[in-house]
């Protein structure tokens, strides 16, 4: 269930908010089946906004009547707090019973499907972190490229080599020869820093590119390219410390509230 309000005054807020729906028009002869983009997605903790019964809250930026609605993701708590602080601020009616609650990306992008079957379909504004859009940017800067604003979240991968020895860095998850991309640019950066201990040699070719999620999950559902299924998606540490702190002050509240035998 979803929730509905209107922020037309909450535009400012969003700022420079990647717009759009999840899904192109692209064939999807070869792509994986979409129970395997949610799988690649469900390992990343991201955060939007619920209303008092724990509905999905939803909202549209324009006073148009069909225009669509717009869930709000967040990649980083922080990020959800700062938004909701200020929504508090400057339209405390809108934002009364509105909380902050952690949700699967593969979640959202199971919403995002369903909510294709509307008439008027759901779509997405992740809200990315902007020292890592600023990490990006330098980047592509670096490289030559010159881009006034990234288009949406950012994703960094690590590579190495030039020409025709070009190759992506894989690493070994389990049974598995895995693809990492990292929402954080300091732990892809960290990453790099034990291989540098580990194969020095290879650490010297090593670079960082840059992708938008968007472009990722689009290629996840269109793309034959069999590197795809390598993908692993490596969440923000902070994300993860800070679910992991409402995991473990879930299982202490629930102690206390065990009788004793």
């Amino acid at each position: 269930m979803k929730s509905f309000i209107r922020w037309s005054a909450m535009l400012t807020l969003v700022g420079s908010v990647l717009f759009g729906s999840l899904f192109g028009a692209g064939t999807r002869a070869f792509a994986l089946p979409d129970d395997q983009v949610m799988e690649r997605l469900d390992t990343v903790p991201v955060f939007t906004l619920v209303d008092g019964s724990g509905s999905l809250v939803v909202a549209t930026f324009s006073e148009q009547e069909d225009a669509p609605p717009v869930a709000t993701v967040f990649i980083s708590h922080q990020g959800a707090e700062n938004f909701l602080r200020n929504m508090q601020t400057s339209n405390p009616e809108i934002a009364e019973g509105v909380r902050i609650a952690p949700i699967s990306l593969g979640r959202v992008y199971e919403i995002a499907l369903a909510g294709q079957e509307e008439e008027n379909p759901l779509q997405v504004a992740f809200i990315p972190v902007r020292q890592e859009v600023d990490a990006a940017l330098a980047i592509l800067e670096e490289d030559g490229q010159t881009v006034e604003e990234f288009p949406g979240v950012p994703l960094f991968v690590a590579k190495s080599g030039e020409g025709e020895n070009e190759a992506i860095l894989t690493i070994r998850r389990g049974e598995e020869e895995v693809i990492p991309m990292y929402f954080s640019e300091a732990d892809i950066q960290a990453a790099i820093a034990e291989l540098r201990q580990s194969q020095p040699d290879l650490a010297d070719t090593v670079r960082v590119e840059v992708v938008p999620l968007g472009r990722l999950i689009e290629n996840l559902r269109t793309s034959d390219n069999p590197e795809l299924n390598q993908i692993y998606l490596v969440p923000p540490r902070e994300s993860l410390e800070f679910i992991r702190s409402l995991q473990e002050r879930a299982a202490e509240q629930q102690q206390q509230q065990t009788p004793a035998p």
